[in-house]
């Protein structure tokens, strides 16, 4: 199986659950030895809680992704598709902690080719994003070949022919080179063809196994051998129990091997196993990546938890599970991999502009007690980057008298005569006092439409701001936010002067 993308709507990255709609995608290869026909198979694993869900006549909700699959050789279209794929329905917008699946699957003819995929949430107004890999087909009659190496999800006996249906199994791949702690078995399966032109009808040895990606050391406990016979199509189907297997960069491989010992064909896929709770046996060496000079274990928890904006479900589980124990090699491979997962050529220098951020926010944000990485503003901040404008009020009011409107502090319009301590203990003037608040707008989103507005507030007045409403996707949304802002003083649907600011984004 070959994994090449995340695909994000409008993030490179895996990230948060206010990022727009992301999938990955990844493609296999097989050949039909009968009618002398390869074929692709095509996965895309859609994370439903970065998609816009739309609510449906009978209430209920649910997401639609348009998807364009192309083939191309040159400027030659070799095939297309372009279909609508729907979400599972749900019920509610707070059961959206899931993931869900589209097979594909077309033939075509030896050759390379570009595979092209681009992907659009009809639910949103932004636009598509398109993928591009190359692709390498080549199987024939003469020639002994393996199919793609698939890792597999699940593998259960076939009820009714779908899909996902090989040998009377459902085969669900995983579409993923993640595998974390939960899960404690590898499941893969591959074909080979006409494996008889080398062995006839002779036996052959299948052997699977790990090994490390940066040393290529094997390990010996983690094996797995099975004899199959020659035949045009052998489908060969197996499972390794990784429960054990520390952390680390690995290579899943298999290889076919004669009655001599000879091998005579092999594929391998690379994968990355998060498992805190398993000793490393042998660690790899960090000392030499940016992340060998960050050897204080209390720093290493900082930054990894600060992460947080950015990570997937299972990054942040596994990045839980890092903090509460001891481990600075395992801390040092999950940040170095966090970085070179999605910025595989500049993963240093991207990692070095997010350590400004959590830099600036703990220092600026933080509280007694409370680091700025787990402030509300802190979190923005390190999500979203700095903001493009911020207003910063302390006591603002909105005074309305005999028809006219007076804004501005407190203090400033005492000084200017505009309103008299009389005024600010009378209510029925018009008077409306806000509580301190901070308004932050981007002018442009990476994961939004242009001009979103944050406005924090210091609901307390002890110095401690909070997200009070937002019009940023997937943000907090409050109806009667200025309403609260201003302790009750405006009226239910009233928009006074905040929600002017807050409307201008500024």
């Amino acid at each position: 199986m070959k994994k090449f993308a995340v695909l994000s709507v409008l993030l490179a990255v895996l990230t948060t659950a206010h990022s727009q709609m992301q999938a990955v995608f990844a493609y296999s290869t097989f050949y039909a030895p009968g009618a002398d026909m390869p074929y692709v198979e095509t996965y895309l694993s859609f994370d439903a809680w970065t998609m816009q869900f739309v609510k449906q006549a009978n209430g209920t909700y649910r997401a639609t992704a348009e998807v364009v699959t192309m083939l191309k050789q040159g400027d030659s279209v070799c095939y297309v598709k372009k279909y609508d794929l729907n979400s599972p329905v749900v019920d509610s917008l707070n059961k959206l902690d899931f993931s869900f699946l589209d097979v594909q699957r077309f033939s075509v003819k030896n050759g390379i080719y570009d595979l092209e995929i681009t992907l659009r949430d009809k639910g949103s107004e932004r636009p598509a994003a398109t993928v591009t890999e190359k692709l390498v087909v080549n199987y024939d009659k003469k020639h002994p070949a393996m199919s793609s190496l698939q890792l597999m999800s699940s593998v259960k006996p076939t009820q009714t022919d779908n899909i996902l249906s090989r040998g009377g199994y459902d085969m669900e791949p995983y579409v993923s080179d993640f595998f974390p702690e939960q899960v404690g078995e590898m499941h893969y399966y591959f074909e080979v063809y006409n494996i008889n032109k080398e062995v006839g009808d002779n036996a052959f040895l299948v052997l699977a196994y790990i090994e490390q990606q940066e040393t290529g050391s094997r390990f010996e406990s983690l094996q797995t051998s099975s004899r199959k016979h020659g035949a045009v199509l052998v489908p060969v189907y197996g499972s390794l129990d990784i429960s054990q297997l520390p952390s680390g960069n690995y290579n899943l491989v298999v290889e076919l091997r004669n009655k001599a010992g000879e091998k005579m064909l092999y594929k391998k896929v690379p994968f990355f196993r998060s498992n805190p709770g398993v000793k490393e046996v042998e660690v790899s060496d960090f000392a030499t990546t940016f992340v060998g000079r960050y050897t204080d274990e209390e720093q290493l928890n900082t930054y990894i938890d600060a992460l947080y904006p950015l990570a997937s479900s299972q990054e942040r589980s596994v990045a839980s599970e890092l903090i509460r124990r001891p481990g600075l090699e395992e801390k040092q491979a999950f940040l170095y991999r966090f970085w070179q997962v999605r910025y595989p050529m500049s993963a240093e220098a991207e990692w070095l502009k997010y350590k400004e951020r959590i830099d600036h926010v703990q220092a600026v944000f933080s509280y007694p007690k409370t680091p700025g990485i787990h402030t509300d503003r802190g979190r923005v901040y390190l999500q979203y980057g700095p903001p493009d404008f911020i207003r910063d009020e302390k006591n603002y009011v909105s005074v309305n008298k005999l028809g006219n409107t007076f804004k501005g502090t407190t203090e400033t319009m005492q000084t200017r005569g505009v309103i008299t301590s009389d005024d600010m203990n009378s209510p029925s003037q018009g008077h409306i006092y806000y509580l301190p608040y901070q308004l932050w707008r981007y002018n442009k989103l990476a994961t939004d439409d242009a001009d979103r507005v944050f406005l924090f507030w210091d609901e307390h007045r002890s110095g401690y701001y909070t997200l009070l409403n937002s019009n940023a996707r997937g943000e907090v949304q409050d109806p009667m936010w200025e309403r609260r802002l201003s302790r009750q003083q405006l009226g239910e649907n009233v928009v006074g002067e905040v929600g002017e600011q807050f409307k201008r984004g500024y």
